[in-house]
Formats: C-alpha cells, sequence, structure tokens
C-alpha cells in the first residue's frame, strides 16, 4: 500500500489534543456491496459510476479487503460504535436492544473534547448516548416523506426523500455550530437508509438505469450444490422470494386478473406514504412498463429463466438508484467541506453496514458469510497523511473503526477494545497485521439463513454450520465465486488443519461464547 507519512505523523500526543486534531465525518449507508462501487472496479462501474465515492478514492485509499463481523444492520452498527464483536457488545441480532450505558466511541470522543452528532439511520432499539446532537430514524426508517426522532423524543414527519433529508439535517448541524462548539474538533455520523430493501429510489432518478445493460452474475442461478446442504434452504432467492409489489414495484391494483407466481406478502409501505403529487411521478414511471411486462408474461412467451432476469434487472436498476442519490449525498458533504475550509483537516470515511447480495448465488440481502455480504467499503482521505489514490489490500473489519478514530483524535483506546487503529495502515507501516478475520452470524433463520461462524484469511475461507455440524472450505484463489467447498479434498487436509486451529485461536482471543 502506498501510503505516505505526514507531518501529523510526528505531532506530539500533546499537539494532537489540541484544536487542530482532525474533524472526523463518518458517511455512513446501509447494504452497499462494494460491487456498486466504481471505484472497486467490476462489471458495474461503467454502467452505474459512483463519481463522488471515486473522488473520495481518488484523493484517499480504497481499502480491498475490509470486512464485516456480523453481516446484520444491527449488529454491525454496535460493532462500529464499541469496537468489539456482537458478543461482547451484547447485540448480536438484530431485535436485540443495545446497551447504551455501555463504552462507545462516540462517549470518548465527547469526553476527548469532540463535538459529536449522528443523523440518519440508527436502528439500534435505544436512544443515542454520546452525541451532542442526534436525529434519528425509527426503526429501519422511510425512504419518503420519513419521520425522524427528535432529541426530545417526539416524532416529526418531513417531507422529501431520505437520503436527501439526512444529508440536509447533516450540513444544518455544522452550519449550526457555534461558539464553543465551533472551536472543537467534530464527530460527525451520517448515515442513510439507502440502498436498503425496498430499493425505492428518489423520484429524479426512477429510470436512471432503464437504458444501460446491466451485467448478470455468472451464479445467477447457483444451484447450491456442493456446499453446506443450509444454502438450498434459503429464502432471499430473487426466483422464489423476491415479493411482486415490495420488491418489484408491480401492484395489485396494476394487474387486474393477472395471477402472478408467490410471493406476495408486504404491499407498497413506501408507495402509501407518498403524496398524490409524488404517486403521479411514480405511476408515469412504473405504470407502462409493468403493463409491458404483465402483457409480455400473459402472452406464455417468458421462460422461467427469463422472468428471473426481468425482476433482476427490475431489482437492480431500483437499487443502483437508491445509490445514485447516496452518491450524490457524498458530493454535497464534500463540497461544504470545500466550501467552508474544512477539507484539509478533515478525515473523510465512506463505507456500510455490511455488503449485499446483487443477484450472485441467485442472491438478494446479505447475512452469508460469503464473499458479497462479508465484504463491505472502505474509502477514506486524510489529507497529507494518506497518499492520494492508494490501494490497500490488509484484511480490516469494522471492529477497527472505534479504535482508528480515537488514535486519530490522539485519544487511548480501553483494553476492552478488540478491534485495531488502522492510522499506521493509513500511514503504510503494515509490519505485524493481522492475517486472520473471525466472523459470526448469530439470526436463528431470517430468510432462514443459520447461525454460521467462521476464519478468513488472504486466500482461503473456513466456515462452520452448526446446524448439521458441516465445516466448508473454499480456495478463494481458485474458487473466487464459493461455488464448490473442499473442505474433505485431501489435497486441502493441510490447510484444513491450519484454517481449523486459527478458528479456534481466534474464538480463545476474542472470548467467544460457546456454540451450540
Amino acid at each position: 500500500m502506498k501510503l505516505a507519512y505526514s507531518l501529523l505523523a510526528a505531532l506530539s500526543a500533546t499537539t494532537l489534543q489540541s484544536a487542530e486534531r482532525p474533524n472526523i465525518l463518518f458517511l455512513f449507508s446501509d447494504d452497499h456491496a462494494v460491487k456498486a462501487i466504481s471505484a472497486y472496479g467490476g462489471p458495474l462501474a461503467k454502467v452505474a459510476p459512483t463519481p463522488h465515492i471515486d473522488r473520495l478514492a481518488r484523493e484517499g485509499a480504497v481499502f480491498l479487503n475490509s470486512f464485516c463481523a456480523n453481516s446484520i444492520c444491527g449488529p454491525s452498527r454496535a460493532t462500529i460504535l464499541t469496537g468489539k464483536h456482537s458478543h461482547k457488545n451484547g447485540f448480536m441480532r438484530n431485535g436485540n436492544k443495545f446497551n447504551p450505558d455501555q463504552w462507545t466511541v462516540a462517549k470518548e470522543l465527547q469526553k476527548g473534547g469532540y463535538h459529536t452528532a449522528v443523523i440518519g439511520k440508527w436502528h439500534l432499539n435505544t436512544t443515542p448516548q454520546g452525541f451532542d446532537h442526534w436525529e434519528v430514524f425509527p426503526g429501519q426508517g422511510s425512504y419518503y416523506n420519513p419521520v425522524f426522532i427528535q432529541q426530545d423524543n417526539s416524532r416529526k414527519r418531513f417531507a422529501g426523500y431520505a437520503t436527501d433529508l439526512t444529508t440536509d439535517k447533516a450540513i444544518v448541524w455544522l452550519e449550526s455550530r457555534k461558539g464553543a462548539d465551533k472551536k472543537k474538533p467534530f464527530f460527525l455520523m451520517c448515515q442513510h437508509k439507502a440502498p436498503h430493501r425496498t430499493f425505492a429510489p428518489a423520484l429524479r432518478h426512477l429510470g436512471a438505469f432503464d437504458d444501460v445493460v446491466i451485467p448478470e452474475p455468472e451464479t445467477l442461478f447457483d444451484d447450491y450444490k456442493n456446499r453446506s446442504a443450509t444454502l438450498a434452504d434459503n429464502e432471499m432467492e430473487i426466483d422464489r422470494h423476491f415479493d411482486w409489489a415490495y420488491d418489484a414495484k408491480v401492484r395489485k391494483d396494476e394487474r387486474g386478473e393477472v395471477q402472478l407466481p408467490k410471493p406476495d406478502r408486504y404491499g407498497t409501505p413506501e408507495y402509501n406514504r407518498m403524496t398524490h403529487a409524488q404517486k403521479a411521478k411514480w405511476d408515469a414511471h412504473f405504470g407502462p412498463r409493468n403493463q409491458a411486462f404483465l402483457k409480455k408474461f400473459t402472452s406464455s412467451k417468458m421462460s422461467h429463466k427469463e422472468l428471473v432476469r426481468w425482476k433482476y434487472r427490475r431489482y437492480m436498476r431500483n437499487y443502483l438508484g437508491t445509490v445514485k442519490a447516496v452518491d450524490e449525498s457524498v458530493g454535497r458533504m464534500l463540497k461544504y467541506l470545500d466550501d467552508n475550509g474544512l477539507s484539509k483537516n478533515t478525515i473523510v470515511i465512506y463505507s456500510s453496514d455490511q455488503g449485499f447480495f446483487l443477484g450472485e448465488h441467485g442472491w438478494y440481502d446479505k447475512r452469508w458469510m460469503f464473499e458479497e455480504s462479508f465484504r463491505m467499503p472502505f474509502v477514506v482521505r486524510w489529507p497529507s497523511v494518506i497518499a492520494p489514490g492508494s490501494k490497500s489490500e490488509q484484511l480490516i473489519q469494522n471492529i477497527d473503526y472505534a479504535p482508528t478514530f480515537l488514535d486519530a483524535a490522539g485519544l487511548k483506546t480501553p483494553a476492552e477494545v478488540q478491534g485495531r487503529s488502522l492510522v499506521p495502515l493509513f500511514k503504510g507501516q503494515t509490519k505485524g497485521w493481522r492475517e486472520s478475520l473471525y466472523y459470526s452470524y448469530y439470526e436463528y433463520g431470517e430468510h432462514r439463513v443459520p447461525q454460521h461462524f467462521g476464519v478468513r484469511t488472504a486466500y482461503h475461507k473456513l466456515i462452520y454450520f452448526p446446524k448439521g455440524d458441516e465445516w466448508n472450505l473454499f480456495d478463494l484463489q481458485k474458487d473466487p465465486n464459493e461455488m464448490r467447498s473442499i473442505d474433505i479434498d485431501p489435497a486441502y487436509a493441510t490447510k484444513r488443519a491450519e484454517l481449523t486451529q486459527e478458528f479456534h485461536r481466534l474464538r480463545e482471543q476474542f472470548d467467544a461464547p460457546a456454540i451450540e
């Protein structure tokens, strides 16, 4: 990794405690796959560019091997705030309640002299602590005309699109800083709902990807053979589990007598929130396209695979439409920093709570330890510390975010934190960095994804599925799509033994609970 040393590297701890400590702007989205960020390359880069996130990459660093500790929304957020794996921070699965009284990086930065705020998606089932200002969505939040919980715990509905409103509120907070607060460095978590399901774009972006050919993943029609038997039992396939109204945007009142195959479970909650004017724009876009699809479907001219491909294209166009607004938000935040002389002394990080399946293995959603949901974006700019255009291949994880924020702020990280500061990597100091990562997934079967645990190194991955007492081993160089487990292949016996030993070593290191 070609990362530069800087004058900041030579500053004393005393100087870092001064008012010249860097601001930290944490731009965070939900379910943003790295394949939908053009800075990471790949087949979507040309058809769905993300120019503002790419600007961060050009002016900073892209971490190519960034991963989550538990691929699900709430647990990932808890991990980022605490620097600890899920079993240590207590938020192991969605539906848990985050213990607000425990140590968090926000509290430490606030105590250490930072002006702190979180705006947008929170999803931890508790009131934020450690923030001078907060304004967050209840639960998952809504895309259109969303409600924000205010600091007096009242709820207020705002007209507009969630991504735009979250950005507006982040800028308003930065503008509102006065007096002693303005003299402090800031820590701002600007956290979006998008591109989380139900993949509802800003109305201005409807049709933004209708005229491009969206590449189809090689594994769209995966048969789930040669791996754990639990894979075939999933309920997150574009084929069998994508809802017509909720996901594909084909409403029941548009269909007449047309009977589409199941499922159709959740209705149209986002459409129902719209004003008449908003619905008119939505209908003008989707109405003709849906009628054309229904006509073709009823003509019996669509094969099963053609129907799956239609769903995939509809999914991707809407997903990428939500990403487009997130990228615009990043551009607005960078422009604010530029216009207000804040760019040089602000660390800007773009990340997401986990990755997401964009048709790989036939799936949408996340959860599995397979690369598409396990891998998460991490793009960072820190002028005069990080060399522009850097790329890092070191293994990093979201347990590392909290100690990184503290290290950059010149503050000590408590011993209980399980992650490591990334600041040495920012400066090109890679010696002694970790060579493996631990993963855990504790949900009990949403989308019928079972509990599983694993270890990943640079080139291999070992996953344990307690249900059925199964192990899967993948050679990520020879089989990057993870289509065949080689756990019983004699040629990999030594590697299997090494990874099994490392799996148990990491579980002991992180004091992981017994697997039931």
